[in-house]
């Protein structure tokens, strides 16, 4: 073998190492960008499910307030009409 052969066959090396190197970084690079996009993904999903919940709770509370005054109609009446009772009852 010849020094030109060495040279030769020691380039095509350093070639093949390098276009190793370059195909390990990009295989790296698309799993971050598939990991990225999965973060992102996810991401989208929380915000979704919170405004959801957000507005399941405001609609809870909505009823709730809403429970509230007919449970204080309610017990005014009721009040009402056991005063009415009790007064036929004293006559």
């Amino acid at each position: 073998m010849t020094s030109t052969d060495k040279t030769i066959d020691a380039a095509l090396a350093e070639l093949r190492q390098a276009i190793s190197g370059l195909d390990n970084a990009v295989d790296a690079r698309l799993d971050r960008q598939r990991e990225t996009g999965e973060i992102e993904g996810e991401v989208r999903r929380v915000h979704a499910d919170r405004s959801k919940l957000a507005q399941e709770l405001d609609q809870a509370e909505f009823r709730a307030n809403r429970l509230e005054e007919v449970n204080r109609e309610v017990s005014r009446r009721l009040v009402t009409a056991m005063e009415t009772i009790r007064a036929v009852l004293d006559r």
